[in-house]
């Protein structure tokens, strides 16, 4: 079913529905009114917004009408189908809900728009175009239920498989877990659900499947309970519109083990009790888990019941889908049925009389007795002869394919490609082919006496180790020892320069702190002195003693305050680096100001400023704007 409504448009809800014909509206319509407008042309002004919204409103809620499938033009399994799931009665409601709420809003707009032709003031004509739009909004939302409604069935519909019901169909039934789903997943490449409880499938699953090259549909339906059609719900009502509707092979599946929870009894009343649905269609009785029991080993009583299926049916057949015996018998006697049951149902209809009608078979008369062979050609009839002798006399021996000679070898078969080569000379098969580079074959240069000399080569080679020309001599075993020992002293002078550079990196020079007072004062070091036996000068004009007075009457500067505290005084500061005199200061700092006005408009600090504000709508918080196009809209 999901075929025929795979272009329906979603339905928005009632909010959604008015922000979108609102906004739309808006955007798509002037926005801007200036005082010297005259009145006729206000008028206009809004007549244009109340038109444009009406539209899209009629637009919009006659494309949900149109979209959605009519019940009457369905296929008949389909209308049905839909009743049980969504109760026609429901659905037809929701869609007229829907036209007459269309039908409302163009009275509406027909209404406002008369009003607004006298309208006398921008006043006026503002307070009727906003009660036209009040009153379209008023009558969808009234509609809000059978929007939410139709957006659920829309959704349903989409979910349903497809399913065809006049093409080659095999149609599955039975009580709840008699291996229906089971049988599906075998047969077909549909991936149903399985599981060891009743109802596990709620709804119609559809596989495909091929047999004689046709494509074959599958259908699994819900399990049926045996009781009165009225008090079945929807999960049965569906499989009991496949059967009505759907012409198909019916293969009804049995549980012969009776683990689905019901006996063999109540299995042929089923099958009794729902057999008029599918009356004039082929049906196949199946027996199913004979893994578990055979209908052989049953007792007798269940045997007499048996009888009874074999009675009920021309066609009764065994399975097991665990072991999959007979899981394609089942597939292929179901398809025969089906075939043969559609050429009757054709040959029986008026169509066929139709076309035998229009065909004519001509059968061939001899004219005359007279006898008149067909002519060989002299050379044919003699090679005919020939060959037929040569059949006679030689004995036909089966030629053996290379998938025998393997079966025969085992591993010890390899594929032989060149055996079949067709060449004048039969022992140049199995010769090297020739190996080409620039065009040359690389055997050209080959000295053809080369494994001669190689082996004369090696045979020196042999006599010359046997006679130790190869060992090294005392001096030479000297000279080596020599040669590694020294090697070792560089290497380990190597190492301990590499250690002593490592360690020359790493040591820092030491700081000292600034803020550290002296360990000992003037006095201290003199007495300290005069106990070496140094002198320590008295005099006025000596150099200690000038260097101490000058030392004693600086004062430490103050600490001036800078714009950066861990700058030094002596360093420029950074506004002012690479300058030459105040007036390029000056000049800099004023292009500075200039080139951060376009970051204050748009509310950014700086360069490295990347926030990325919230962008509001322009056609929402645009300003006044003159008279000109509107093609942005």
């Amino acid at each position: 079913m999901a075929h025929i409504v795979k272009q329906i448009t979603a339905v928005p809800a009632y909010k959604d529905f008015v922000d979108i014909v609102l906004s739309k509206t808006q955007r798509k319509t002037p926005t801007v009114i200036h005082k010297h407008y005259k009145i006729s042309r206000i008028r206009e002004f809004y007549m244009r917004k109340v038109k444009f919204a009406q539209q899209t409103f009629h637009d919009k809620l006659t494309l949900i009408i149109s979209e959605f499938p009519i019940i009457t033009d369905l296929h008949p399994f389909y209308g049905t189908l839909m009743n049980v799931l969504y109760n026609q009665d429901h659905y037809k409601l929701a869609l007229g809900g829907i036209n007459r709420a269309r039908q409302l809003i163009d009275d509406c707009a027909k209404d406002h728009l008369k009003l607004l032709k006298y309208g006398d003031s921008m006043y006026r004509c503002k307070c009727l175009k906003r009660a036209a739009l009040g009153r379209m909004v008023t009558i969808i939302k009234g509609q809000s239920k059978n929007l939410l409604y139709l957006e659920e069935i829309r959704q349903h519909i989409n979910r349903l498989p497809s399913i065809d019901p006049n093409t080659r169909t095999l149609l599955i039934t039975g009580f709840p877990n008699v291996g229906k789903s089971s049988f599906i997943n075998k047969i077909s490449r549909a991936d149903v659900e399985v599981q060891p409880y009743a109802f596990t499938t709620k709804s119609l699953y559809v596989g495909h499947t091929d047999y004689k090259f046709l494509r074959w549909q599958v259908i699994d339906t819900p399990g049926i309970l045996d009781h009165p059609i009225e008090d079945r719900n929807s999960i049965e009502m569906q499989a009991i519109t496949a059967l009505i509707h759907i012409r198909a092979v019916v293969l009804y599946i049995v549980d012969i083990s009776e683990q689905c929870g019901h006996n063999l009894d109540e299995q042929l009343s089923l099958y009794r009790n729902i057999k008029p649905s599918f009356s004039n269609r082929p049906i196949v009785i199946v027996f199913n888990k004979i893994d578990i029991v055979k209908p052989d080993e049953l007792p007798e009583d269940k045997k007499a019941i048996i009888e009874e299926f074999h009675a009920e049916s021309e066609l009764v057949l065994e399975m097991s889908n665990v072991t999959e015996d007979g899981v394609m018998e089942v597939k292929k006697q179901a398809c025969e049925r089906l075939l043969a049951y559609r050429v009757e149902q054709k040959l029986k209809s008026d169509k066929v009389g139709k076309v035998s009608n229009r065909l004519y078979v001509a059968m061939p008369q001899k004219r005359d007795e007279k006898e008149r062979p067909a002519f060989i050609p002299p050379n044919a009839r003699t090679t005919r002869k020939r060959k037929e002798i040569e059949d006679e006399d030689m004995e036909v021996v089966p030629r053996k394919l290379e998938k025998d000679l393997e079966q025969e070898l085992g591993h010890d078969y390899s594929l032989d490609l060149r055996k079949n080569w067709l060449l004048e000379n039969e022992e140049e098969k199995y010769d090297n082919a020739p190996e080409i580079w620039h065009g040359k074959n690389v055997a050209d240069f080959i000295d053809p006496e080369i494994m001669e000399k190689l082996e004369a080569l090696e045979k020196e080679e042999e006599k010359r180790d046997e006679a130790h020309y190869y060992s090294m001599s005392e001096s030479d075993d000297e000279d080596t020892k020599k040669m590694r020992k020294l090697a070792g002293r560089i290497r380990e002078k190597r190492q301990i320069i590499m250690l002593e550079s490592r360690e020359k990196r790493r040591s820092l020079k030491p700081r000292i702190s600034r803020s550290l007072k002296r360990s000992r004062s003037q006095a201290e070091l003199e007495t300290e002195l005069e106990s070496r036996g140094v002198e320590v000068p008295t005099d006025k004009d000596s150099h200690y003693v000038r260097a101490t007075s000058r030392s004693s009457s600086r004062r430490p500067l103050k600490r001036a305050r800078s714009e950066s505290e861990g700058r030094s005084l002596s360093r420029t500061p950074r506004d002012k680096s690479g300058m030459r005199d105040e007036t390029e200061i000056k000049k800099v700092k004023k292009i500075a100001r200039k080139a951060q006005k376009p970051m204050a408009h748009q509310a950014r600090k700086g360069e490295g400023d990347r926030t990325i504000l919230n962008m509001k709508p322009k056609h929402l918080f645009s300003g006044k704007r003159g008279i000109g196009k509107t093609q942005r809209r």
